[in-house]
């Protein structure tokens, strides 16, 4: 059931309404890991009878053409989740529109919700947005067009009148997560040595207000609860029917800032532990969660660890002082780098966010930042991952940039310049010498296939019986990606000292693409001699689903 306050007032206007369910819905959105946003919707519609139909977006455009001719749907909801990629949704939009497709097209997400009026300009074939949390605002405005009633009065829409665009009043968020069903995963989870990953939430909303970040500005600008948390025991139950009924191992906890800090979620999160080894689940599952490193506490985290945490998502963004407050974290470097310490020292894998460049970016902040990456990953622990700030819709920062008059590019790709012209030729020459798709972005991005491996091996550890020559193995692991850190780290260093102070620098882009290629092939062979002479056992591991004990020093 959804949630019964809201429904209580959805019920009151719309059962005489409701019953028409001869005609489908179809949502699209990208299903990269799978996208709980549509599983949601897909699960709240259809508990109410309807079919629902998903698909990914990157599906090719002729088959999601043939699907809805043959669905005849009665809407089409599309999942915008970054503005990026509005042009993209566009082109399917009007793709679709060409050949025939007359149904209602709504388009729900955080850029929709926040800058309405830019996504109806810029994607003109969509006949409504749905604005922030979309389970009831979708499940009314199917109700209305199946029975063919007016649906521009439902709450949380915005739409064309004439030559305007009009918005409704907003819907509040969802109190109570729990009424909401499990969401729909019609998803190929991903696999890793054939133990699958699934997402799942706890929780929605996040507390902190990073400028940087429009998370935090969806959940305030709808009315409601700006944090929410399920029940403890009702998120360990998912993780169990998923375990039982689908096999799932690994679960990736998708909330934008997990549960933990302060009394009260500590609290929560002492009975989430507790949940969890009621249903003996650590030892036959593990998981991973975002979180910030002022929430990381040495004895909290000893007993997630206890309790199947293996990896842990950390947004640092900046390793100086200036860059924090300029990104509005209301947090230290020292709480970073603490951060870091106690996860190490509890053997948690640790995943990270980093901003490089920012707007209050100088040369001096970019050297801190390289000598803060040093300071966390210069082992090896974990790959050089970076980014330069992108000023999104709907954040305080991109209101600044555009109150300074910083704020160049259009809605899909927004850009500034830096207070030092210098620095803007010193970006443009790093994206040169170090391809940044290449070493951090895209699925064959070293610091990626780094992080995949070290998840594998993670996996290794926590979910098989011992392997021979498995820490022999993590120690050759731990020293490539030391090396490629150390050269990584180097050439930005090089590089900046280049533009800041003239000095020569011997690295040229050929040169460091050629490291970079000699990283992925001295990884791809450690990885495959490893799994050669360990294959017989782990496929027996994998055959008899034997377990490792529920903690591995």
């Amino acid at each position: 059931m959804v949630n019964s306050v809201s429904l209580q007032v959805l019920n009151s206007t719309q059962t005489a309404r409701r019953g028409n369910t001869s005609r489908p819905v179809m949502l699209i959105g990208f299903q990269d890991q799978g996208n709980l946003g549509l599983g949601y919707l897909a699960s709240t519609v259809s508990s109410y009878g309807y079919r629902v139909a998903v698909y990914d977006v990157e599906t090719e455009s002729a088959r999601l053409l043939e699907a809805a001719q043959t669905l005849h749907p009665i809407l089409i909801g599309f999942s915008l989740i970054f503005q990026f990629y509005i042009h993209r949704f566009n082109d399917l939009i009007e793709y679709l529109r060409r050949n025939g497709v007359s149904c209602h097209f709504t388009m729900g997400g955080h850029f929709p919700s926040l800058s309405y009026r830019e996504t109806l300009e810029l994607a003109p074939g969509l006949d409504s947005v749905v604005r922030f949390e979309g389970e009831l605002t979708l499940l009314e405005l199917v109700d209305c067009l199946s029975n063919d009633t007016a649906w521009q009065g439902i709450q949380g829409i915005a739409f064309r009148q004439g030559d305007q665009i009009v918005t409704t009043a907003l819907r509040p968020l969802v109190d109570d997560l729990d009424c909401l069903p499990h969401p729909r995963r019609d998803f190929m989870p991903m696999e890793t040595l054939s133990h699958t990953l699934m997402p799942l939430l706890a929780s929605r909303g996040c507390a902190r207000t990073c400028s940087f970040c429009s998370i935090q500005t969806f959940y305030r600008t709808a009315p409601g609860k700006i944090v929410r948390t399920r029940k403890p025991a009702k998120v360990v139950e998912e993780m169990s029917i998923l375990h039982e009924e689908r096999g799932t191992t690994i679960f990736l906890f998708q909330d934008d800032d997990f549960p933990l800090f302060g009394p009260v979620w500590r609290r929560w999160a002492g009975e989430l532990i507790a949940e969890l080894h009621r249903a003996r689940l650590p030892g036959r599952v593990i998981w991973k969660m975002n979180c910030r490193a002022d929430a990381v506490d040495l004895d909290l985290f000893s007993s997630m660890r206890d309790a199947g945490l293996y990896l842990v998502y950390m947004g640092l963004e900046s390793g100086n002082d200036e860059g924090l407050k300029t990104l509005h974290k209301q947090i230290t470097v020292q709480q970073n780098l603490r951060a870091v310490e106690i996860l190490k020292g509890l053997g948690l894998m640790f995943e990270y966010g980093f901003m490089l460049f920012d707007p209050s970016s100088t040369f001096e902040s970019v050297r801190a930042n390289l000598h803060f990456l040093r300071t966390i990953v210069g082992d090896g622990s974990a790959p050089v991952v970076f980014c330069r700030m992108l000023p999104y819709d709907g954040t305080p920062i991109k209101e600044d940039l555009v109150r300074s008059g910083r704020l160049r590019g259009d809605v899909c790709n927004p850009d500034y310049d830096f207070l030092d012209a210098r620095l803007n030729e010193f970006y443009e020459a790093l994206t040169q010498y170090v391809d940044i798709r290449g070493w951090i972005h895209g699925y064959q991005a070293l610091s990626l296939q780094l992080n995949w491996i070290l998840n594998e091996l993670a996996v290794l550890e926590r979910l098989f019986p011992p392997v021979d020559g498995l820490v022999a193995y993590k120690e050759t692991l731990r020293k490539i990606t030391q090396s490629s850190n150390n050269i990584l780290l180097q050439v930005v260093e090089d590089l900046c000292m280049m533009f800041s102070d003239g000095t020569p620098i011997s690295w040229t882009p050929e040169s460091v693409d050629q490291q970079r290629v000699e990283f992925l092939e001295e990884l791809a062979s450690q990885r495959t001699a490893f799994l050669s002479r360990n294959q017989e056992e782990l496929l027996h591991a994998i055959r008899h689903r034997e377990f490792a004990p529920t903690v591995r020093t």
